[in-house]
Formats: structure tokens, C-alpha cells, sequence
């Protein structure tokens, strides 16, 4: 009787042994992937910023740009960079944030609103030389407003809005029922419900999709392009929303492209390095709020 227990219980035994090895195998490809993935990216930012960042002073910062002699700076084209990039946020934050918060809890569930969602993918998707035509046609053409920072930050908002709004309405979606019952059990009206319950709970998503179209909008160069031109306006403060718009990118990519000074090569890469080195900054920024309420969540 034990013999024959012990055959017929053979090829569960192989089974799961043939398992085990299916799972050692896929847990080694993936780690093995995954390090050469982080291996790769780190070594594309060091040679980007060990080219760039020992090279860097303070007068490439804050010094304008030249098109004919050499050692010209970047200094408003990187406070137009910040300029633009603090008004398409100022515009696409508070739009995005409540066009999620209305599918999540307000859209009735029927094909409309389906229909809204399909079409704020497709928008999320859409490559961004289509809302740079879309910023000409509008801003450059209808209203005659000329290549201008407001028209740059306005577009680059209307490229981050189905972004954000994608992101808030799952990072809403993505909070347990139970939390959202004990908050109307205890006497808290919709309203409360989200501002002290909801939006607490799904921070952590939303300044995720902020964070990813905050480091977007400031590498962005297409949209700049069509709607801000590849000029700026030479002053280095200036709030003027009507000035070229041209960042720190689109000259990255003028220097590359068009420039005839002789130290293109040299401008390009100290200007890779410093909008490589931006976006990073951007990033732990936003992290910052991450952290700070995961320990207020314990």
C-alpha cells in the first residue's frame, strides 16, 4: 500500500518540483533584467553628467546666450524653463486634479462618460507635436499672440491634463471602500469625505503623476518650439508672459541643430547636464511630500 501511495503521489511531486524550478528561473530573469535596466540608466546619467556638471560655473547659469562668439550662457533660457513650468502646473494641477475627482465619485456610469475616458487615454497618448500644432492654430494664429511664454505654458498644460486626470482618478479609485463608508458613518458629508479622506489617502499617487509631468514639461522641446519659438528675450527676470518662450531644451536642441558658435559641442553638453540634473532635483522634490506622508499614514 505505501508503494503504490508513493507512485501516485510521483507526479504531484514532479509537478511541484517543476514548479519550483519555473519560479527560481522567472525570479533570476527578472532580477537579472531588472540590474542590467538600473545598470544602464545609471551609466546614460553619469555620461551625461560627467560630461556636463565639471564643466559647469556660474556664468554659463546666469549668462544670456550668444549666437556668433563662444562662452554664451543659458541663464534666461533656464528661467524661462522654470517660468513655463510653474505656469502649465498653476493651470493643469487644480483641472486635472478635479476633472479625476468627478469621474471617480461624481460621473454616472453609463457610455458618455465612458466614452470621456476612452478619449482622456487617447489624449494621455497623443504625441506631443499635436498640442504644439494645436497651441499655433490657437494662440499663434486665432488670438495672434505670436511665439509667447503663455502660449507654451498654456499648451504644455493642456499636454499634462489628461495625465494628471488619469492619475487622479485611479489614485481616488485606488482608496478601500471601508475608509470612504466610516467616513460618511461618522457624519461627513461627500465633500469632506475627499478633502480629508480621499485625497489624503491617494497623495501618494497623485504627486506621483505630478512628479512625472512636472520632469516631462520641463524636458519638453516640441511644444516649446511651435507655440514659444527657439529665442527668448535676452533679460534674465523677465515675468513678461507675452516674451519668446524658448527653455532650456529647445536650446539644447538649437545648439545641436542650427548654432554656428564654435563651442556648440561644449554648450550642448553643459546644457544636457544641467536639464538631466533638473529633472532629477525635480523628482526628489516631489518625493519629499511622499515621504513625509507615509509617516503621517503609520
Amino acid at each position: 500500500m505505501s508503494a503504490g501511495k508513493t507512485t501516485a503521489d510521483h507526479p504531484f511531486a514532479a509537478r511541484k518540483s517543476l514548479n519550483q524550478f519555473n519560479n527560481k528561473l522567472f525570479t533570476t530573469v527578472v532580477w537579472v533584467v531588472g540590474i542590467c535596466t538600473v545598470i544602464f540608466i545609471i551609466a546614460l546619467l553619469f555620461l551625461i553628467l560627467e560630461k556636463g556638471l565639471p564643466k559647469l560655473d556660474w556664468g554659463f547659469l546666469y549668462g544670456e546666450p550668444s549666437e556668433i562668439e563662444e562662452g554664451g550662457g543659458v541663464g534666461p533660457l533656464l528661467f524661462n524653463s522654470f517660468y513655463v513650468l510653474i505656469i502649465s502646473l498653476l493651470i493643469s494641477i487644480p483641472l486635472g486634479m478635479a476633472s479625476g475627482i468627478y469621474l471617480a465619485e461624481f460621473a454616472p456610469a453609463n457610455k458618455f462618460i465612458g466614452f470621456i475616458r476612452i478619449c482622456v487615454e487617447g489624449l494621455a497618448s497623443v504625441p506631443s507635436i499635436i498640442f504644439g500644432l494645436f497651441g499655433i492654430v490657437l494662440f499663434v494664429e486665432s488670438l495672434d499672440m505670436g511665439l509667447t511664454i503663455l502660449g507654451a505654458a498654456v499648451s504644455l498644460a493642456f499636454l499634462n491634463l489628461p495625465v494628471l486626470t488619469r492619475v487622479t482618478e485611479e489614485a481616488i479609485r485606488a482608496v478601500p471602500q471601508e475608509m470612504k463608508s466610516a467616513s460618511f458613518a461618522l457624519g461627513s458629508t461627500h465633500l469632506q469625505t475627499i478633502r480629508r479622506v480621499l485625497i489624503p489617502v491617494a497623495l501618494n499617487g497623485i504627486i506621483t503623476g505630478i512628479c512625472l509631468v512636472a520632469g516631462r514639461a520641463f524636458g519638453e522641446s516640441a511644444v516649446i518650439i511651435l507655440t514659444g519659438g527657439v529665442t527668448s528675450s535676452g533679460v534674465m527676470w523677465d515675468f513678461n508672459p507675452l516674451s519668446p518662450g524658448a527653455t532650456l531644451a529647445v536650446h539644447l536642441w538649437y545648439v545641436q541643430s542650427e548654432a554656428i558658435v564654435p563651442d556648440a559641442q561644449l554648450i550642448a553638453e553643459k546644457s544636457a547636464a544641467v536639464l538631466v540634473f533638473i529633472v532629477l532635483l525635480i523628482n526628489i522634490v516631489f518625493r519629499v511630500p511622499l515621504w513625509i506622508n507615509s509617516r503621517k499614514m503609520r
